[in-house]
């Protein structure tokens, strides 16, 4: 019989599941082989993001004596190293000069690259930030101040990336144009919902960069363009590179295969066949999940409550006690307060109010790339009796929410999930688990 007092460790099962199922090495090594690269005179591997060195290791394990060299950008350093690959560490989620010295590092090494080899490039969330080499104009201050303003801004990724990929030399394609005339194939772990290859780290591989016209809405959406450098603003608003960049599409999009390795819908189906394996009644109810944190908390917690006092089945498939529900995607928080969180901190804050006394009822965001905003979480917890005991503490769960303190909110309550950096990222799950369709005892 499943237990309530045992949904920590149920709660640790379900991410377990969902990692496994997302491990980029097992992830290359499903979707590339050595008859990929044959004929290949020489082959390069090049790339960035949080799941870069878990993926370059593998790559480098594949391709043995082939592998000719190779730049991987990540957050971090690896302790271990891969063979003929060379591991920089940029900055995110802010660009750093390490940022552009990865960019730079791989331009240099795609300038060597004919028609008579291969590039293959790795390619995760948070490759953003982690790689770049700015169009003539531009400073990494310049590409500093205009992350920043559009991360504070409450935009979506794929707004941020839409902005992102004017700016640059390498998105939006322009890898695949560097590489040009070696083909290239893009291996791509998402963190985008909906998995668009155009948008996952601003789209390298995929040389179908966004238009001027896109660019300046976003920045018209978010009323940035008092706060953005007029550097950044002349080039948005500038055509000055857009015939060349036409011209080279054509060409760069007939040398790339791009295929999508892992996803948020395989990271929850996976996490629902655990629950399974436990013993609840579980289904994934989406993966396209977005919008403010906050607002996306509340409503999984209705569902959940919903499902709780047995007024509504949370979704397709979920019928049945004890349940367990789960919802993918990746929210955004527009900051308005001085504290300290992140999405899916702000968004278990949220849920808690309205699960606020709920027994036998738990609730659970993670970042599957253990990095919720600029904090040591990975996300939060909680259940009917939590706004209970930080009452208790003198806590105000609404003024926490309004300050965007969610962070401070749950270190007081040791609520925090901390698992530390994954080495993936696939955007963000929520968990919600019912134990009981009666109001027993806890």
């Amino acid at each position: 019989m499943l237990r309530f007092a045992d949904h920590g460790a149920h709660l640790a099962a379900l991410r377990a599941a969902a990692l496994r199922a997302v491990d980029p090495a097992s992830a290359v090594r499903r979707f590339f082989s050595p008859a990929d690269v044959a004929g290949a005179e020489r082959v390069f591997v090049v790339g960035a993001g949080k799941a870069g060195a878990a993926m370059a290791r593998a790559a480098a394990e594949i391709l043995g004596e082939r592998l000719t060299a190779g730049v991987i950008a990540v957050p971090q350093l690896p302790t271990s190293a891969a063979e003929r690959i060379t591991f920089i560490e940029g900055g995110h989620p802010t660009p750093t000069e390490g940022t552009l010295l990865a960019g730079r590092a791989i331009a240099d090494l795609l300038a060597q690259a004919t028609a008579r080899d291969r590039v293959v490039a790795l390619i995760s969330g948070g490759g953003s930030a982690l790689l770049e080499l700015p169009v003539e104009g531009l400073a990494l201050a310049d590409l500093r101040i205009t992350n920043q303003q559009l991360l504070l801004s409450g935009a979506a990724v794929h707004e941020i990336n839409v902005v992102r990929q004017r700016l640059s030399q390498l998105k939006g394609g322009g890898l695949a144009r560097l590489a040009y005339p070696a083909r290239v194939l893009g291996l791509i772990l998402s963190d985008v919902v909906g998995n668009p290859l155009g948008l996952i780290a601003s789209g390298p591989t995929v040389p179908a960069p966004a238009s001027p016209q896109a660019a300046l809405a976003v920045i018209e959406k978010y009323h940035l363009r008092s706060a953005l450098p007029s550097a950044v603003l002349r080039r948005l608003e500038g055509v000055s590179s857009s015939a060349t960049r036409a011209a080279d599409t054509s060409s760069a999009a007939a040398s790339a295969d791009n295929r999508l390795i892992a996803s948020n819908r395989l990271a929850g189906e996976a996490a629902a066949a655990a629950a399974r394996e436990l013993g609840f009644v579980a289904a994934l109810i989406a993966d396209d999940w977005q919008g403010e944190a906050r607002e996306a908390g509340e409503r999984f917690a209705r569902l959940v409550s919903q499902k709780a006092r047995g007024q509504g089945e949370g979704g397709r498939g979920a019928g049945g006690w004890p349940a367990c529900l789960i919802v993918g995607g990746e929210t955004t928080v527009t900051v308005r307060g001085a504290g300290r969180g992140g999405r899916n901190q702000e968004a278990a804050l949220a849920a808690a109010l309205v699960i606020d006394g709920l027994p036998n009822v738990v609730i659970s965001t993670f970042a599957t790339d253990g990095v919720d905003g600029p904090t040591d979480a990975a996300g939060a917890m909680v259940t009917g009796d939590t706004l209970a005991r930080a009452r208790a503490l003198g806590l105000d769960p609404q003024k926490h929410l309004d300050d965007n303190d969610s962070y401070s909110f749950f270190a007081a309550l040791s609520n925090l999930v901390v698992t530390g950096p994954t080495g993936t990222n696939v955007n963000d799950l929520m968990f919600g688990l019912v134990y009981s369709r009666r109001a027993d005892s806890v």
